[in-house]
C-alpha cells in the first residue's frame, strides 16, 4: 500500500509538471485576486455526455477556448486567459476526468474529450471559436478541427503530437511513461489508481492520427514547439507540413512549457495569428 501511494504522488507530480504547474496541483492566483480553475463566481458545471463538465468563461467578443495538458486544469492558461479576455470571450474548460470535470468511467479517449467539446460549444449555443491546445490539448484541437471542422475557425496548439513512440516523444520520457504505466497496473486498483491510469494510458496508447488525416484539418493553424520540447522538433514538423494551412513556430531554448516560460511572446504571436488573415506563401511569395 506505500508503495502504490508513493507511485501514485511521483506520477501526480509528474503529470503535473509536465501540464506546467508551478510544483503544486493547488490552483495559483494569477491576475488580482482571480484563481483561474478554482473562480467561485464564474465557476460554471455542464452536463455533457455522461458527466459534468466544468468550465469558466471570461470577458466578451468572438469565442475563444482554450484545452489544457494531461492532468491538468484551467489553471494552466493562467499567463493567457487575462490577455485574451480583453478582446475575447474566453472560455476554459477542464476536460473529461482532470480538474474538476470528474469522470469515473474506465474509459477515456482523445477523440471522446474532442466530441465533448464539441458538446459543451453547441450548449454555449457557439457555431464556432478560436482554440488554443497545449499538449494533450494540443491532440485534442487538432482531433476537433477534423472531426468537427465547422467548430474551429482558427487552432493554435503547442506541443502535440500523432503518434505515441519514441520518433514522436523524447525516448528517455517515453519509456519511463510505459513503465510507470506497467508499475500502475500491477499496483491495487483504488479508485486513485485507476484515475491515474486512464491519464497515463492516453499517453502510451494514442493518440493515432496519421499524417494523411492531417489533411482534415480545414481550419488555418499554427504549429508551436520548443527546440527542447519533449515532443521531438522533428515530429512538430510533420504535423505542420500535414496540414495544409499552417505556420511552424518552433522557440529556441524552449521545453514543452513555451507559453510558461515565453508567456509574453507566446501571447502576442497567437493573438497576431488570430487577428492576421491567413497568408498562403509559395513560389516569389517566398522572398517577402
Amino acid at each position: 500500500m506505500k508503495n502504490t501511494k508513493k507511485l501514485l504522488l511521483f506520477l501526480m507530480t509528474f503529470l503535473v509538471m509536465l501540464s506546467g504547474f508551478a510544483q503544486s496541483t493547488l490552483p495559483v492566483a494569477s491576475a488580482g485576486t482571480t484563481v483561474y480553475g478554482s473562480n467561485i463566481k464564474v465557476g460554471k458545471y455542464a452536463n455533457i455526455r455522461g458527466f459534468k463538465m466544468y468550465y469558466e468563461v471570461y470577458g466578451a467578443g468572438k469565442p475563444m477556448l482554450f484545452i489544457h495538458g494531461n492532468g491538468g486544469s484551467i489553471n494552466n492558461f493562467k499567463n493567457q486567459i487575462p490577455y485574451f479576455a480583453k478582446n475575447y470571450k474566453v472560455i476554459a474548460v477542464d476536460s473529461r476526468a482532470q480538474g474538476k470535470s470528474i469522470d469515473t468511467s474506465d474509459s477515456l479517449t482523445y477523440e471522446m474529450m474532442a466530441d465533448d467539446f464539441n458538446a459543451l460549444l453547441n450548449q454555449l449555443h457557439l457555431d464556432s471559436c478560436y482554440v488554443v491546445g497545449w499538449s494533450d490539448g494540443g491532440i485534442n484541437g487538432l482531433l476537433l478541427a477534423m472531426r468537427h471542422p465547422e467548430k474551429v475557425k482558427k487552432l493554435a496548439i503547442t506541443g502535440a503530437n500523432l503518434w505515441p513512440d519514441t520518433t514522436a516523444v523524447e525516448p528517455g520520457l517515453f519509456q519511463w511513461i510505459v513503465s510507470a504505466n506497467d508499475s500502475l497496473a500491477k499496483a491495487s486498483q483504488t479508485p486513485a489508481t485507476k484515475a491515474q491510469k486512464k491519464l497515463l494510458n492516453l499517453m502510451v496508447f494514442n493518440p493515432n492520427i496519421s499524417t494523411a488525416e492531417l489533411k482534415k484539418v480545414h481550419c488555418p493553424t499554427l504549429v508551436i514547439g520548443g527546440d527542447n520540447d519533449v515532443i521531438v522538433p522533428k515530429h512538430t514538423m510533420i504535423i505542420a507540413e500535414g496540414i495544409p494551412q499552417s505556420y511552424l513556430w518552433i522557440l529556441p531554448n524552449s521545453g514543452h512549457s513555451t507559453l510558461v516560460r515565453y508567456k509574453d511572446m507566446f501571447n502576442q504571436v497567437v493573438g497576431d495569428f488570430f487577428k492576421m488573415p491567413y497568408r498562403k506563401i509559395n513560389g516569389m511569395a517566398k522572398l517577402d
